[in-house]
């Protein structure tokens, strides 16, 4: 390897000294310039001079004699300057000539120029192995620079990984810092909606169990009077047939004291029976005995004064009850029973004047009460229930403070009067409240301003829409569970819905898209109905609602669809198609649900025998128990239905399909309990006769399947 070396460094000082020769040969003018810019372009100029730095000996090689030369100082062994030993026209050995241009001081280490007229001398092997010593200790301190140069690249380098990889960590424990607090917010919010939901269920499982406590305390209240009433009925015929009984015993007796009394006289007057004038007195007689009989009521009256105490007791409590039934100066068709009022259908064209402290229930439905005053409710301040439906009430005739006083007030019932704004200044403690088929033509800010209690809302039939809706009008509802706003105007569905919402019913409108964030601040959402509107799949946001974890049934029935709708919730469970334009099932469209699709409607649509792919039901074989698919265009039964392993109810009704294939239906390798219980597959081109026996193998009994009546070929 050495000689490799030599080779390699003669190689290098050709390279060096041909520039040079070639140098020599140009003008002494050019040639300095051209020094000097070598100089300066190899940083050898006067600056580097100054600062102590030797410049690089430039020398050339002529043919001489066969030397050794010593490469280093820890070299031991002598190479010679011949690299081509086998070529024989190559000289032997070469001598190190200097550079023209400059004469070599060996005594120090700068070069000085030398006269260009001076013959060249060749150097000697002290000043060649010098100068190879000085190329080798500043390669080495060039080397040495580099070195240092690179270390400390290198350390900046690791500094400043050092630092990029401080600022990960500073940027990851932030972002972990900020998904732990995003945590933490995120499960104080879901537990406080499930504190909320559970005080709200507590309060309707309160209320329901007051309302149950109510009916059967109102039942058995009229249960004991009824059996109140029954008795003292009965205690009433009794008496009256005593009274009957000692009538006619006295009629009797004043019967037989007047025939006693006759023969008497007969006895004293001999001539009796020729008498005349006691003949006329004979028809008198019999009307003794009826007279009391037709008239028992009147005569229990006037007697039931003098008989017993005890009797006079029992009249008493009759009395009682009907001073009961008739306080208050009820008018004339309303009826009273425990703590209900009922004037129902009863011709009132006015508020009834009440004063009954203790009355819970009020129903004026059906008359024709236009205005209620500020002090219609003064006498009845208890009411928990007031129901006004189907009467000539407008926003104008109800009082500002009508019904400010009712401090115990839970549901009230506005249905069917001609309102035009929803009434101001309704009790916080009301939980139910619906003024649907009114002629309400808008909800602002403060329309349910301090109704934070109210559990129910109905707005149905009026004249509402997104444009005269306050996005905050709902802001104030922090209970609302159930929103009816079905038969209005509305064209996208209203922004700003309750966080707490349950049910949506948005039936009968003209809603034609459903925006992306419009249900983002309903988590809550269980029952969403948008039947009877004008939506199709392209104007359904994909994240809509995917990513909802309570949205269960979902009613699209009698819209514009062409296409199952993809991006469904996760949490589907009901699904409600009927009545659509669809054609098809996409593939996989039920495959993210979670834990799958259980009720599935698509009567009366346009889906043929190319609009189920295999993948249609995928995600839904272990979940669907009742699927319909009458009238439409099916000429086959659909793949993947056998593999439904938990289908209890199937409709393939009013299609086209001519055939049922033993793997049609049921699986053939089926085993275990028949979970089919009804098959419907009547109007169809079938033939009964042709129908495989292994058919119906998973359907519970023959009788649930309705083969009949078929359509005609």
């Amino acid at each position: 390897m050495r000689w490799w070396l030599v080779v390699a460094s003669l190689w290098l000082l050709v390279v060096l000294i041909i520039p040079d020769t070639q140098a020599w040969n140009r003008p002494h003018n050019q040639d300095g310039e051209t020094r000097r810019g070598k100089r300066k372009r190899h940083g050898q100029g006067p600056g580097r001079a100054r600062a102590g730095r030797s410049r690089s000996l430039k020398i050339r090689l002529v043919p001489g004699p066969k030397v050794p030369v010593q490469t280093g100082k820890n070299q031991g062994n002598t190479l010679f300057l011949d690299s081509y030993k086998n070529r024989p026209e190559q000289h032997s050995s070469y001598n190190v000539i200097p550079d023209p241009d400059l004469s070599l001081d060996l005594s120090g280490d700068s070069p000085v120029p030398s006269d260009p007229s001076e013959p060249e001398t060749p150097l000697t092997q002290e000043e060649i192995q010098r100068i190879l010593w000085r190329e080798e200790e500043e390669h080495r301190e060039e080397e040495e620079r580099l070195r240092k140069k690179d270390e400390a690249r290198k350390k900046k380098r690791k500094q400043r990984k050092e630092q990029a990889e401080r600022q990960r960590k500073l940027v990851e424990e932030r972002r972990r810092e900020e998904e732990e607090a995003l945590r933490l917010q995120v499960e104080k919010e879901e537990e406080e909606w499930r504190r909320q939901m559970e005080e709200m269920r507590r309060q309707e499982e309160e209320r329901r169990r007051q309302e149950e406590e109510d009916r059967r305390q109102k039942e058995a209240a009229e249960k004991e009077a009824r059996e109140k009433e029954r008795k003292l009925e009965e205690e009433r015929r009794r008496q009256e047939e005593i009274l009957r009984e000692e009538l006619l015993a006295l009629v009797e007796e004043e019967e037989e004291e007047r025939q006693e009394e006759e023969e008497e006289e007969v006895w004293l007057r001999g001539d009796v029976f020729q008498m005349p004038p006691k003949e006329p007195e004979e028809p008198e007689e019999p009307d003794l005995l009826p007279a009391p009989i037709p008239r028992p009521p009147a005569v229990t009256e006037d007697e039931l004064r003098e008989v017993e105490p005890e009797e006079f007791e029992e009249e008493g409590e009759e009395r009682e009850v009907e001073v009961v039934v008739n306080r208050g100066g009820l008018p004339p068709g309303c009826d009273i029973s425990d703590v209900t009022l009922t004037c129902e259908n009863a011709k009132l064209n006015h508020f009834p004047p009440l004063s009954i402290p203790e009355l819970k229930s009020l129903s004026l439905e059906g008359n024709n009460i236009s205005r209620i005053p500020a002090e219609a409710f003064n006498g009845i301040p208890n009411l928990e229930w007031i129901n006004l439906k189907k009467n000539k009430l407008t926003s104008a005739g109800i009082d500002a403070k009508a019904f400010k006083g009712l401090k115990m007030l839970r549901r009230l019932y506005l249905d069917g009067n001609l309102l035009d704004a929803v009434p101001s200044d309704l009790p916080p403690t009301l939980q139910e409240l619906k003024i649907s088929e009114n002629r309400l033509r808008g909800i602002d800010e403060n329309s349910f301003q301090d109704l934070s209690s109210l559990v129910i809302l109905e707005l149905e039939g009026n004249l509402l829409s997104e444009g005269n809706v306050d996005p905050l009008a709902f802001a104030p509802l922090i209970q609302l569970s159930y929103l009816r706003l079905g038969r209005n105007h509305f064209r996208t569905i209203p922004q700003g819905l309750p966080t707490s919402l349950l049910e949506l019913y948005l039936e009968n409108n003209l809603i034609e898209e459903i925006s992306e964030t419009v249900f983002n601040q309903t988590r809550s959402l269980n029952v969403v109905s948008l039947r009877h509107n004008k939506l199709d799949e392209t104007r359904i946001a994909p994240m809509a609602w995917i990513n909802h974890r309570n949205l269960e049934s979902i009613d699209l029935s009698h819209n514009d669809l062409y296409l199952v709708p993809s991006y469904l919730p996760r949490s589907l469970v009901h699904l409600v198609l009927v009545g659509n334009n669809i054609e098809r099932i996409p593939g996989y469209v039920f495959a993210h649900m979670d834990p799958g699709l259980e009720y599935l409607y698509l009567s009366y649509n346009k889906i043929d025998g190319e609009g189920i792919e295999p993948e249609s039901f995928f995600g839904s074989y272990h979940s669907m128990v009742e699927l319909c698919l009458d009238h439409n265009q099916l000429v086959s039964v659909p793949s993947g239905i056998n593999e439904m392993t938990n289908l209890h109810f199937l409709r393939l009704n009013n299609n086209r399909i001519r055939s049922i294939p033993d793997e049609g239906i049921c699986e053939p390798n089926h085993s275990g309990d028949s979970t089919l219980v009804a098959l419907r597959l009547e109007n169809n081109y079938l033939d009964p006769q042709k129908i495989s026996p292994t058919a119906f193998s998973c359907v519970r009994s023959s009788s649930s399947v309705v083969l009949k009546p078929q359509k005609t070929k």
